[in-house]
């Protein structure tokens, strides 16, 4: 594994690019969320694809795919992250979050569950806490229903974050934005009442919320039990996939997020909702959800208000030890 370039800050979020054994890239991420110190919160992002084939209209990592990575290159990222900051593998950080979800979606590579499977043996982390977002694509029932078994065996007890990534409640406006065959509320629904169990963290439902996408209390109510799920809103970030599909933010990073008409209703409708807001700076990095460098490097125009970090470049030598 080489280093080709990354961007960032110790003290908030470095983005790494790595080209793997077989000449392929990938990327992934390690951040803490400020003031939250390391020792209580550390975060990596892996990537799941080489690219990603549903090409999300929010998302950058979706423009190329060029396949699925093995369980030893997902993990090779992991422990790239890892024993560059904790050489012994002994992870202290009281909540050590690993999210599958830099590039690609998790479902659609069964090499996921393999890494989840090997994960709580690799490292000694007592806060370790695997999170997989998904959009929930037809036909990997059987992906979620082995995901079942390893929870239960390997996490239970609060220590896996699930989450859907919805975006709206309208079918057609989400079919639009995530065009790929999905998974109904109804199956979501269904999935969700056998993946929750006594001391379990609630399943999340995720709105990266743009303008024009709504979200409807009463549909939600209609399959969501708000003992089961509760609601993440987050704003729309900075990517030129947004930009080109006209998309903007509903939530305004600049702005206190409990302030809202839509939380309100979706508390007043019994739902635990979270408004994540994360640094700015983030944005401006590249780190955040549906950025990727990659696309960032290959752009003719720039943008003003993400990916602005200078981008170093590193020598191809010598190879990182897997």
């Amino acid at each position: 594994m080489k280093i080709v370039a990354s961007a960032g800050r110790e003290d908030i979020a470095v983005v790494y690019i790595l080209e793997l054994d077989g000449g392929k890239w990938v990327e992934c991420v390690e951040s803490v969320q400020p003031p939250i110190p390391r020792e209580k919160k550390w975060v990596l992002l892996v990537s799941t694809m080489f690219g990603c084939p549903i090409g999300c209209k929010m998302c950058d990592a979706g423009g190329y795919y060029l396949g699925k990575p093995t369980q030893e290159e997902i993990i090779s990222q992991i422990d790239f992250l890892v024993r560059k900051r904790f050489p012994d593998g002994c992870v202290p950080a009281q909540q050590f979050k690993i999210q599958f979800a830099r590039m690609g979606e998790p479902s659609l590579n069964n090499s996921v569950l393999d890494v989840l499977d090997k994960l709580p043996h690799l490292y000694h982390a007592p806060g370790l806490m695997p999170s997989i977002s998904t959009v929930a694509p037809k036909g990997t029932q059987s992906f979620f229903n082995r995901l079942l078994d390893i929870k239960n065996e390997k996490y239970s007890g609060g220590h896996f974050q699930f989450q859907f990534s919805i975006h709206t409640t309208n079918p057609s406006l989400r079919d639009d934005l995530v065009p790929v065959r999905k998974w109904s509320f109804s199956e979501m629904s269904e999935y969700g009442a056998r993946f929750f169990a006594p001391g379990d963290r609630k399943i999340t439902l995720n709105f990266a919320l743009a303008h024009g996408l709504p979200i409807d209390p009463e549909a939600l109510l209609s399959y969501f039990n708000p003992e089961i799920f509760l609601i993440k809103i987050t704003p729309l970030n900075p990517t030129y996939r947004a930009a080109e599909n006209q998309l903007s933010s509903y939530i305004n990073p600049l702005k206190e997020g409990e302030d809202y008409d839509v939380v309100q209703q979706l508390r007043s409708a019994g739902y635990d909702v979270i408004v994540s807001i994360g640094a700015l700076e983030e944005n401006l990095i590249g780190s955040n959800c549906g950025q990727y460098i990659r696309t960032h490097l290959l752009a003719t125009k720039q943008m003003d208000n993400g990916y602005t970090y200078r981008i170093q470049e590193h020598q191809p030598e010598p190879d990182l030890e897997q």
